[in-house]
């Protein structure tokens, strides 16, 4: 396991959070949330791979790499966070379906066991829009089944968030996705709330969901609760 990172400054809450997936849209826009607001006195990514950050954000957050078929034996990496946000997860066409099923559910249920067991009170979940676990559609099956291992680990509070259409800016290129990205985009102009959200209104509702007191348990935000919650959030600079 490699890590390294500073002090992260004093400054926000003076708690811990770690972040699954901030090499993905939603968690790097995420990651730039936390760090601008300072919520988190310490800030630790988790993931397979070293993240190219700047300087300045370099200096604010803590890096540790760990081997997700292994992931029991990264333990320490979970120890002492009070909140832990996941954006972990691929695709079929990139990972084939065991591998889609391994990052979406298996990896992801590994990491909410050795969150909760390290300390973790809240625990924030990107799940899908239409997940259910007896679903026909691998995809919303697979989401389906990790949104009920992950409540099933009993946080004190697990918010999951379901997103419809990412609309997005990816670094990797997906023809279709653009293709139905750019429909999206203008019919949110008529239905702003119904089909898409950008992924910044997603990092936004997760700033928000730390920030409010929790409305139960386990708290299930669809579409429009995301839409709505990232309003509740002013935009940076603003």
């Amino acid at each position: 396991m490699a890590v390294a990172g500073g002090s992260g400054g004093d400054g926000g809450r003076g708690r811990s959070c770690f972040v699954l997936g901030a090499s993905g849209e939603t968690g790097r826009v995420l990651l730039r949330e936390l760090l601008a607001r300072q919520l988190f006195a310490r800030v630790t990514l988790i993931g397979r791979r070293w993240l190219s950050l700047g300087e300045e954000t370099g200096e604010a957050v803590e890096q540790v790499v760990v081997d997700f078929e292994r992931l029991s034996e990264h333990a320490a990496a979970f120890l002492g966070h009070d909140v832990g946000f996941c954006c972990l997860g691929t695709t079929r066409a990139k990972a084939g379906v065991d591998g889609f099923i391994r990052v979406d559910r298996d990896y992801v249920a590994q990491a909410a066991q050795l969150a909760q067991a390290g300390g973790c009170k809240h625990f924030l979940l990107q799940s899908a829009r239409g997940a259910n676990q007896d679903s026909h559609f691998l995809y919303l099956r697979v989401k389906g089944e990790v949104e009920s291992l992950v409540q099933a680990v009993d946080f004190d509070r697990c918010t999951i968030l379901r997103p419809a259409m990412l609309l997005c800016k990816r670094q990797e290129s997906r023809p279709m996705e653009l293709i139905v990205q750019r429909f999206l985009g203008v019919v949110a102009w008529v239905f702003p709330t119904a089909y898409s959200v950008p992924v910044e209104m997603v990092a936004r509702a997760m700033v928000a969901s730390v920030l409010q007191p929790g409305k139960g348990k386990v708290e299930v935000l669809e579409n429009r609760d995301i839409h709505k919650l990232g309003k509740a959030v002013p935009q940076q600079g603003t």
